[in-house]
């Protein structure tokens, strides 16, 4: 009874060895990869050298008058473009890593988007051939897919538009796209020290701004996104010219299966640091 109970001991955790192990090369694979486009964007060769093989290739599937063509280049050849100075970005952006290992051998699945600066070229998938050498894992190959059809915007783009259509509702009040945007359970706060409210409680509260023709006008200045790594939470900071003059505003959203909806919303005001005593003492007042 005890030799079973020390077998299936050591099976167990020859099993959660193997398994953590694969998630280390996952997440080394990823690595690689988003190394691979950092270089691309930074215009650094080293970058991209440092984690491909030196014989790897490039393929290319496209349609040519109708009939399917493979395109093959040279890796050197495009390190050599991407290290050249530009004055426009290479911007690829990854969507989503399918990553299958069988000891030394992976494979990659990764959805994208290719963007000059920020206007969107093509869109397609890339599947990466990767070897894990004695320096860790390299890239072998790549070979993509190109289309200018249903491509993904990125994130960013998703949320400044997400935004500023959501201002634009309530200069124009739009109850429905203002509200639209908001998840259920979305918040808002507001400037006073009493005004934290739940969308629906925002929604009865502000009914007689929304009956005129505009509830509020609030004019984005600049604005700065960042997303979790899942790319499924998204938090922004953001200034304003409203009629409080600039103020400053953050918040967070969720992708549902709606799209990017707004989960919290929090507006302050800005004060000068050399106004704080004037305005403290105008504040005692109330």
């Amino acid at each position: 009874m005890k030799k079973t109970l020390i077998v299936i001991l050591c099976f167990n955790l020859f099993n959660a060895a193997f398994a953590q192990e694969k998630v280390a090369d996952k997440i080394a694979i990823k690595s690689v990869i988003n190394q691979f486009f950092d270089g691309m964007r930074m215009v650094d060769s080293t970058m991209i050298l440092d984690v491909v093989h030196s014989d790897a290739t490039l393929k290319t599937i496209y349609f040519e008058e109708g009939s399917p063509k493979v395109g093959i280049s040279e890796m050197s050849e495009f390190i050599t473009a991407v290290g050249t100075p530009h004055k426009k970005t290479f911007d690829e952006q990854i969507w989503s890593y399918d990553i299958k290992i069988d000891g030394n051998l992976a494979t990659a699945w990764t959805e994208y988007s290719f963007y000059l600066d920020s206007i969107l070229l093509h869109c397609g998938i890339n599947a990466f051939e990767l070897f894990k050498s004695e320096k860790g894992w390299k890239i072998l190959g790549i070979t993509d897919t190109r289309r200018n059809e249903n491509c993904q915007e990125k994130p960013e783009n998703t949320i400044n538009e997400l935004m500023d259509n959501w201002h634009k509702a309530a200069a124009t009040a739009d109850e429905d796209v203002f509200f639209g945007s908001m998840t259920e359970d979305g918040i808002y706060i507001g400037t006073d020290a009493s005004e934290r409210w739940l969308r629906d409680e925002l929604k009865e509260w502000s009914a007689e701004y929304f009956k005129r023709d505009k509830a509020w006008d609030f004019t984005p200045i600049e604005r700065q996104v960042f997303f979790s790594e899942d790319k499924k939470t998204a938090w922004f900071n953001e200034t304003l010219n409203t009629w409080m003059g600039v103020c400053r505003s953050s918040g967070v959203l969720v992708l549902t299966a709606d799209g990017w909806k707004i989960k919290q919303y929090h507006l302050s005001m800005t004060v000068p640091n050399e106004a704080v005593k004037e305005y403290l003492e105008m504040v005692k007042k109330y």
